[in-house]
């Protein structure tokens, strides 16, 4: 009897040790963190081959998420709830939880990148390797924080439930009419069908409706030598034919391969044809959105701020640019110029595969510059080294503004846009990012706040 107590006394203590023994450490999640996962998040992107649509909603759904849980515990930001289209306000946490805000923030965003990707595992075991730490510093509150996370994470998707994606995955692809010479065609090597043509009925955030900043219709097709159409086609060609004369000095040709974005490039080996894979033009303005971040020194809160005010800009802006891609149905250069100009032709980037009008990059950057204007200003300079990854060199801007004027004319230079679909695109952009700028009541205080 007397072992058998002395044992019970001995266990008692070893548990009460043990118990003792775990850690309370405060689990501190600095801006880095988010950088981070947004980065596994275009890693993503890039190997699942989401199309620049598609990713332009990968990206802002969780950045909504963790900006809501950071606006709910600083009387300096404002919800999106009432803001964006049929969002309401997140489930509040308990009023007894001990809850490190910027933890489940993180848990959030994180959960959310998830449900939207193909390759689910690669977000989990990032995932996982993060849990392990912060459990290990502090149990408590790390499952407080995440249980909050994951409950914010599922209102926000049944939200995002509503937002016609999954619909318009049924919905018929693109039927290609050849009776019609001024319509767009599939163009080479792959000759892809044109994606995402119902993108238009996919819900906004803060414009009222896809045709909202419908821009003016492009030139009227003709291939009249002196109309402005023909005009138009022939210079796109005659700016190749300047360029390629000077080869790899060519700044043209470095301003067009630096912004070429091209999510699917296909390559051609004899029989054999592969693919190469790129950033896409949002993932391009959301490492822009994370160099200034970081240049700014912003903190964990508005670091997210900058995130999700320019993610939504670029997610609406895709919806109102795809609305009238496939109203105006333009084909595009490489098509006409072989068939009625030059038969050997290739523009110096492989043709994307959807109609021309309007360029893409073009209201894109014009709505990401914006958004990032009206947080960093207008003469914010930085290095953009987005691109070093696929071998090309860092380029400098003196403002956001000026990057996307660079992003748009590249396309031109590229030989896959007539000059309408840049300078009106840019426009077109422009005017709807500084409207989703208007529109969202975000902060209640001006100015960068950094560390």
């Amino acid at each position: 009897m007397k072992t058998q107590y002395t044992l019970i006394v001995l266990l008692t203590a070893l548990i009460t040790l043990s118990s003792c023994s775990k850690k309370s450490e405060p689990i501190v999640i600095t801006p880095d963190h988010f950088h981070n996962a947004i980065d596994k998040v275009t890693e993503v992107i890039i190997h699942d081959i989401f199309s620049p649509p598609v990713a332009s909603r990968i990206y802002a759904y969780p950045n909504i998420a963790a900006y809501e849980i950071l606006a709910v515990n600083n009387p300096s930001f404002t919800s999106l709830s009432g803001q964006l289209t049929n969002f309401t306000a997140i489930p509040a946490p308990a009023k007894d939880a001990s809850i490190n805000y910027e933890l489940a923030a993180l848990v959030a965003h994180m959960d959310m990148s998830k449900r939207l990707i193909f390759s689910e595992q690669d977000i989990e075991v990032y995932r996982d390797s993060l849990y392990a730490g912060w459990q290990e510093l502090n149990e408590e509150e790390f499952v407080q924080s995440r249980d909050y996370g994951l409950q914010v994470s599922n209102h926000i998707a049944a939200w995002m439930d509503g937002d016609n994606y999954k619909q318009t995955r049924t919905m018929p692809k693109f039927s290609v009419r050849s009776d019609e010479p001024s319509r767009w065609q599939p163009t080479p090597p792959a000759y892809m069908d044109g994606i995402e043509p119902h993108w238009n009925k996919i819900r906004p955030f803060v414009i009222n409706t896809a045709d909202q900043f419908k821009p003016v219709p492009p030139p009227a097709f003709s291939l009249e030598e002196d109309s402005d159409f023909y005009k138009e086609l022939k210079e796109v060609y005659d700016i190749s034919q300047q360029i390629t004369k000077d080869g790899d000095t060519s700044e043209e040709i470095a301003i067009a391969q630096f912004w070429d974005c091209n999510p699917y490039v296909s390559v051609t080996r004899g029989h054999l044809m592969f693919a190469t894979k790129k950033i896409t033009p949002g993932g391009h303005w959301v490492g822009i959105t994370k160099i200034a971040s970081k240049k700014a020194g912003l903190d964990v809160v508005h670091t997210l701020h900058a995130y999700t005010k320019t993610t939504i800009a670029m997610y609406d802006a895709f919806i109102s640019c795809w609305d009238e891609k496939y109203r105006s149905n333009l084909i595009r250069p490489e098509t006409l110029i072989n068939d009625h100009i030059d038969d050997s032709w290739k523009p110096i980037l492989q043709t994307p595969p959807f109609p021309e009008y309007v360029s893409g990059h073009s209201v894109v950057s014009g709505a990401a510059a914006e958004s990032l204007t009206s947080i960093f200003g207008d003469n914010f300079s930085f290095n953009d080294d987005t691109e070093i990854a696929y071998g090309l060199p860092i380029r400098n801007f003196k403002s956001f503004r000026a990057a996307a004027q660079e992003a748009a004319i590249s396309r031109m230079y590229g030989g896959i846009h007539y000059r309408a679909a840049v300078e009106i695109g840019l426009n077109q952009g422009k005017d709807l990012g500084q409207y989703v700028v208007s529109q969202l009541d975000m902060k209640t205080e001006t100015g960068v706040t950094s560390n």
